[in-house]
């Protein structure tokens, strides 16, 4: 019987059940995890289909290492098993669920059912579009919160630049957004419960459309005002001028954010333009988004002459804020990453040495080295221990 090791961190202690597969009720349990609260994944026969994304050794995805770290498994048929999960709940303080929208009523397992149990009990609910309104009982998946959230809009190409069509952003960036908002939901709705004196659970409503339709700063106001649309603008800031990303001698690409004025100065005197510092036309933010073109060309033709790593290093001598287009390679040998431990050495028992992130939350006395207990465990891993805790704790 796998026995895991003692928690520790701010959350040690909260009990915390997932009914989660993919990815954003995983994400939202995996910070849980990460700060040390107890998380009993309850996974169907076989798996979470999860465990067959991205590559793998042996048979085991390298992503699951990370993804479940710090995780109980507990291989449990829902449909099958209802008595077990509801045991597991009775003891929670904290369920977070990513089925579709109703998904825990056609098991029997609602908020009622959940409730009966356990009055206390806080849960989560991530789907598509939410647990009511006329698109509830559509199917989504992360590409379709970016697409109707309104991201993958702004991250198409200019007008007339491509004929391509929008790119995503590279990662599921709608279910982690909606993770990391149950996350906040449901550590809300505890504090509401312990310290405000609530005294019982709420349902926390979270879904991927609204998580990224949140992050849409200023353009609903600006189509109320006038019915303006933010359209794309490649890696250009609209507001801000020069920001950018150029093009360097060695293929490479540079981020450049010279946006203030102080700023705009040092960046022109770097790379040898000392005039446009100096020229009235340029003076202000709002002259230079109206120049945009002519500074970007002059920025371009000097990074032109140099790899990505050498204009960096001048710029940074010139305190202008700059960095290259980091790739994984560059992240995972960077001597800030490195000494702050957000990329850390881990040694998964399923697939060997490996690397895993470190944590985006650092709590001062924590070492952040000391986030990864142990990586995503075996399917059922942890059933047995599990069930003898139920067993034990029901004497």
């Amino acid at each position: 019987m796998a026995i895991p090791p003692p928690r520790t961190g701010p959350l040690a202690g909260l009990k915390v059940l997932e009914i989660g597969h993919y990815i954003a009720a995983p994400f939202c349990t995996r910070i849980l995890a990460d700060l040390g609260a107890e998380v009993i994944k309850i996974e169907p026969p076989g798996g979470d289909p999860f465990r067959g994304w991205g590559a793998s050794i042996g048979g085991n995805s390298v992503w699951f290492s990370v993804h479940g770290r710090n995780k109980l498994s507990v291989v449990l048929d829902l449909k099958r098993d209802r008595e077990t999960l509801l045991k597991l709940a009775a003891r929670a303080d904290v369920l977070v669920e990513n089925l579709r929208a109703g998904g825990l009523e056609r098991l029997n397992l609602g908020p009622a059912a959940l409730h009966g149990v356990n009055p206390r009990l806080v849960i989560a609910r991530i789907s598509g579009y939410g647990q009511d309104g006329p698109y509830r009982d559509k199917p989504a998946f992360g590409a379709i919160g970016e697409a109707m959230g309104g991201i993958r809009h702004l991250t198409a190409h200019p007008a007339g630049a491509s004929e391509l069509p929008p790119p995503r952003c590279g990662i599921s960036i709608s279910d982690d957004l909606a993770g990391l908002y149950a996350a906040i939901g449901l550590l809300s709705a505890l504090w509401q419960r312990d310290v405000a004196g609530l005294g019982r659970g709420r349902v926390v409503d979270v879904n991927l459309v609204d998580s990224v339709f949140s992050l849409m700063e200023g353009m609903l106001p600006e189509y109320a005002m006038d019915g303006r649309i933010r359209q794309p603008v490649g890696a250009a800031i609209e507001t801000a001028a020069p920001t950018n990303t150029y093009p360097c001698a060695d293929g490479k690409w540079l981020c450049i954010a010279g946006n203030s004025d102080l700023i705009f100065r040092r960046l022109m005197q770097a790379i040898g333009r000392p005039d446009m510092a100096d020229d009235p036309a340029y003076a202000t933010n709002g002259d230079r988004c109206a120049q945009r073109a002519v500074l970007d060309t002059a920025i371009a033709t000097w990074t032109r002459t140099l790899p990505a790593k050498a204009a960096e290093a001048r710029l940074m001598a010139a305190d202008v804020p700059c960095s290259r287009l980091y790739d994984i390679a560059d992240c995972a040998n960077d001597p800030h990453f490195l000494a702050r431990g957000s990329v850390q050495e881990v040694t998964d028992p399923l697939i060997g040495r490996t690397l895993h992130p470190g944590p985006a939350i650092r709590l001062d006395g924590d070492a952040p080295d000391g986030v990864v207990a142990w990586p995503g465990p075996a399917v059922g891993e942890h059933t047995d221990y599990v069930l003898d805790m139920l067993r034990k704790e029901s004497v």
